[in-house]
């Protein structure tokens, strides 16, 4: 596809999001599966109906701007899903494995609250505020959902898995240098 313009580069950012999205309703089950925590699961669990919900936007999206939404990989998250898997294959202390998912899961949540920005920012200069508004609300959700996770993984998660280390060394808080 050429992308001789801002509507054709938009279109392939939304295309680009649909594969995304599209790969984490797998990924998700699998990830709350996998979880120890009982938060955990509960928000891989919530974020799979909301992930639900950004499919059925970009299709309504999709409708609006009469386009296709098929036909693109989208190679970033097909590289994070992948590997936030490795996660599921390993074994150790629930709070570290719980401690990998939290951060597999955050850094899918970054790189689509950065899809989405820029994507309604396309939206916001072609002058689509319908679209625009719909990228927002979907952007927002992420934010959400990644404040969860930084949450569970601060108030909860970390501290177990700090616990989890078997040598007096492993237990010692990590001094870090004092930013200038």
């Amino acid at each position: 596809m050429a992308m001789e313009t801002l509507s054709e580069l938009m279109e392939d950012e939304l295309k680009d999001l649909y594969s995304a999205e599209t790969q984490l309703l797998k990924a998700l089950p699998k990830m709350a599966k996998k979880a120890s925590s009982s938060h955990l699961k509960e928000t891989f669990t919530g974020h799979l109906k909301e992930t639900e919900g950004h499919v059925k936007r970009l299709q309504q999206i999709a409708k609006i701007l009469d386009i296709d939404l098929g036909g693109k990989k989208c190679h970033a998250m097909e590289g994070l899903v992948e590997e936030g898997g490795e996660a599921l294959e390993e074994d150790g202390p629930a709070a570290v494995i719980d401690s990998a998912l939290i951060g597999a899961a955050r850094r899918v949540e970054h790189y689509e609250m950065a899809a989405y920005c820029v994507t309604r920012g396309m939206a916001v200069q072609l002058g689509n505020d319908q679209v625009a508004k719909l990228l927002e609300q979907t952007g927002n959700e992420e934010k959400a959902a990644d404040d969860k996770l930084k949450a569970i993984a601060q108030d909860e998660v970390y501290p177990q898995a700090a616990e989890a280390g078997d040598s007096e060394e492993a237990n010692e808080p990590v001094q870090l240098a004092k930013p200038h």
